[in-house]
């Protein structure tokens, strides 16, 4: 019946006094006074009280009509008028900041020391500030086409070089322009070239801003300093009111036990006796970073190993600072801000994807050590907590194993260090404290069964298993990544991997050296929700890819095999290497016989059997088992296998029958079950065209990708749960995953332990109001 009066009305031509005569009957039939108004433009007229006044209304029914039709169009959108353009001249001169994103700039119109501005002779160009050293004309003139102004009227800034003398050129309506963020873009789309893609802030008057037609767009166009920053967890406690801390604080310092020193751990530490109201104490099982290199270089020692020791698992690691909780948080920057601090190249806080490498890590590590003890702090390093002092549901302190510590240091006036320390013999100490920090890593495992005793609820959690796999990097340079065309202007300034990398390309492109950029080493991330393991789909991907890098031992126990990835700052090695996993759920049913045996300690048990059916495969002496990435999806053993940066020495073997069918299933091709999709075949191949090959060469077996356990916490205090004073952090508590997160985890404990201790909950300086954003589930 509707659409038959629409179309009556359509066709129906009603004369206007007709119309006017039935006003009351279109009134009340809203559908057809709507018609009228659209097809004839008839809006009836106001009634008016004074029968034999024939004036006008001041506002016209019609005018009304379209003023709300108008207002409900504009509806929260600002339309530029003559009344706010006057507002915005009131101030014309205030400076503004504007974000832009998107400038692309081709690699060919860098030279190669503006494509790598930190790579440099020794150290003189890490003290030009990175958003001056990335800013060079090619930037600005991409920076000067997208905000359509033009370059005749110029002015100069210096670029900052201490090797060059030429100035940049820009726009006198710039006052000040800095790079913010840059990141390469090797997405190949309908054969384009690679780009650098750079975020760049400016600042401007407002009276520019309004000529430029700036407006805020997020993520294309954003005006910055409006109040929604997340406030920086950085605390100046000569700024703190009286009876919360500073000059009121009790003479006797509190005791801050903490127990780990990864990056959760350090931060905690720093945080607290930065603040100069604690005394933290940090129990470190393994030995100082440059001990731990010695003993790992050996042997695999089960107290100071790749997984234990200064820095935790993280130094022996590509070392990457990329994080889920956003670059733009202000307890990432603060953490990044504080790694350059301590020795970190000065590239992280701009680099899209940076990342320390272990040798930047070490050197790093050195000083957070000094200028912790030179703070007040101690450091204990070689002693493993065995166990936790409790009284009334109150940790009062806990007991460690100590044992003897190779400690040096280069740095100066490094406060008790020593070639080795005076302890020679293994002894237990009690360390008193007045709360106790759980930071330790998912690798020690013994903390979860010694919390298990006490009655301290844990909570099983995902996490994800797999394999390692290697393919040599000018295979991920050439076909793969950057193409033909590309692969050759990949520099690592390693003669022997460059000129790898140049052989492979002499007979592979034509055109290459028509090219004068440079790029950097490629890398890759792969992810799919669809690999199918003949009953239900599960996540698979790929974990912690270290270009230029080598695989690594990462195993803590005598008889089991575990393995990671790590590369040097440089990535100049001939490998490159991902781990390839795939999720297992707390409720997963390949758990169920674990579950049975160990409760929410299942996951744990598990990893475990898989590490020592690897250790078997590979027959002893820490060798890696290991198979062409091409027989691994047949289901058969490889008859032999490319050389592999594993050092400890590899064996063939049939890594598929390690992980239970489900896992494998997951990974491979076709099984019994005739599934479609899996993981290698069906999505990583498809989404990097010869990933798939040969010369990839898949070691076993990666199991400690997170823990696979969370020890439960107040989300207030942050204190365990049923447990007084104990507070979980990082990586091993489940809280966290990577360096930067396990860091900006740890920040936010020692602010809640300054809460607890020295402000109130109702006004306190200390809590982070973005706290649930660092904790996630796998």
């Amino acid at each position: 019946m509707v659409a038959a009066s629409r179309g009556l009305l359509r066709m129906v031509t009603i004369p206007v006094f007709v119309a006017q005569s039935f006003q009351p009957r279109i009134r009340a039939l809203g559908f057809f006074n709507q018609r009228l108004q659209h097809n004839f433009g008839l809006y009836p007229k106001p009634i008016n009280t004074r029968l034999n006044d024939t004036t006008p209304s001041k506002t016209s029914y019609t005018q009304k009509t379209k003023n709300v039709r108008r207002s409900k169009r504009n509806k929260g959108r600002r339309r530029p008028g003559k009344k706010r353009h006057l507002e915005d001249l009131k101030n014309p001169n205030e400076l503004e900041t504007w974000r832009i994103y998107g400038i692309d700039v081709n690699p060919d119109a860098l030279v190669p020391s503006q494509s790598m501005p930190d790579k440099g002779k020794g150290r003189e160009k890490d003290s030009i500030p990175p958003e001056r050293s990335y800013l060079t004309p090619s930037v600005l003139s991409s920076l000067q086409a997208r905000l359509r102004l033009k370059p005749d009227d110029t002015s100069n800034l210096s670029s900052g070089s201490v090797d060059r003398n030429d100035m940049i050129s820009f726009p006198p309506q710039l006052k000040d322009v800095r790079v913010v963020r840059r990141s390469i873009d090797a997405r190949r789309r309908k054969g384009a070239d690679p780009k650098y893609t750079y975020v760049i802030d400016i600042t401007i008057s407002r009276e520019v801003a309004r000529d430029l037609a700036l407006s805020h767009q997020p993520g294309r166009i954003e005006r910055m300093g409006n109040g929604k920053e997340r406030r920086s967890t950085k605390i100046n406690p000569k700024e703190m009111p009286i009876g919360v801390g500073g000059p009121e604080t009790p003479r006797s310092k509190p005791k801050i036990i903490i127990v780990g020193g990864g990056p959760a751990g350090l931060f905690c530490a720093l945080s607290l006796a930065s603040s100069g109201l604690f005394t933290p104490i940090l129990l470190e099982r393994g030995q100082p970073v440059e001990g731990e290199a010695e003993a790992s270089a050996r042997s695999i020692d089960p107290e100071s190993n790749f997984s234990f020791g200064e820095g935790g698992a993280g130094t022996w690691s590509d070392g990457k600072l990329t994080t889920r909780i956003g670059r733009n948080s202000g307890s990432v920057r603060f953490v990044l801000e504080t790694l350059v601090k301590y020795g970190a190249p000065k590239r992280i806080l701009v680099e899209g994807a940076p990342h320390l490498g272990t040798d930047n890590l070490v050197r790093l590590l050195r000083n957070m050590r000094t200028d912790l003890r030179a703070m007040g702090g101690q450091i204990h390093f070689g002693s493993c907590v065995n166990k936790f002092h409790i009284e009334d549901r109150i940790i009062k302190g806990v007991d460690a194993k100590c044992i003897p510590v190779i400690e040096r240091s280069n740095v100066k006036n490094d406060v008790g260090s020593k070639n080795v320390t005076s302890l020679q013999e293994e002894t237990t100490k009690t360390f008193a404290g007045d709360a106790v920090v759980l930071a330790t890593g998912h690798s020690a495992r013994d903390v979860y069964y010694e919390l298990q005793g006490l009655g301290v609820g844990l909570e099983a959690k995902g996490f994800a298993v797999g394999f390692r796999v290697e393919h040599p990097q000018c295979l991920i340079n050439n076909e793969i990544q950057y193409g033909k065309d590309w692969g050759g202007r990949v520099f690592t300034r390693r003669l022997s991997t460059d000129t790898t990398n140049t052989q492979h390309f002499e007979n592979e492109a034509d055109d290459h050296e028509s090219h004068t950029g440079t790029l950097p080493v490629a890398s890759y991330r792969l992810a799919t929700n669809k690999a199918f393991d003949g009953d239900s789909n599960r996540g698979a991907y790929s974990f912690c890819q270290c270009p230029g890098g080598q695989i690594v031992p990462s195993s803590t126990e005598e008889g089991e095999l575990c393995i990671n990835g790590m590369s040097f700052s440089k990535r100049d090695s001939q490998w490159a290497n991902s781990a390839l996993v795939v999720t297992v759920s707390p409720d997963d049913p390949i758990l169920d016989t674990y579950r049975m045996a160990h409760g929410s300690l299942a996951g744990l048990e598990f990893q475990r059997d898989m590490e020592r059916k690897a250790y078997e495969l590979g027959g002893g002496g820490m060798r890696a088992p290991v198979q062409r990435l091409t027989d691994f999806v047949n289901q058969k053993k490889s008859g032999s296998v490319p050389s592999s940066s594993y050092r400890l020495g590899v064996k063939s073997a049939v890594c598929h029958d390690i992980y239970p069918q489900p896992i494998y299933n997951a990974l491979s091709t076709q099984s019994i079950y005739n599934a479609l999709s899996f993981a290698i075949v069906h999505h990583f191949d498809k989404q990097m065209p010869g990933f798939l090959c040969d010369q990839a060469l898949l070691h076993g077996v990666e199991t400690r990708t997170s823990s696979p356990v969370r020890v439960p916490r107040d989300l207030n205090t942050l204190k365990a749960s049923g447990l007084d004073n104990l507070f979980p952090a990082g990586e091993g508590a489940g809280f966290a995953g990577g360096i930067v997160s396990a860091a900006v985890d740890g920040l936010m404990v020692a602010n809640a332990i300054k809460t607890n201790f020295f402000a109130s909950d109702e006004n306190s300086l200390f809590v982070d109001k973005d706290r649930a954003s660092v904790g996630f589930n796998y």
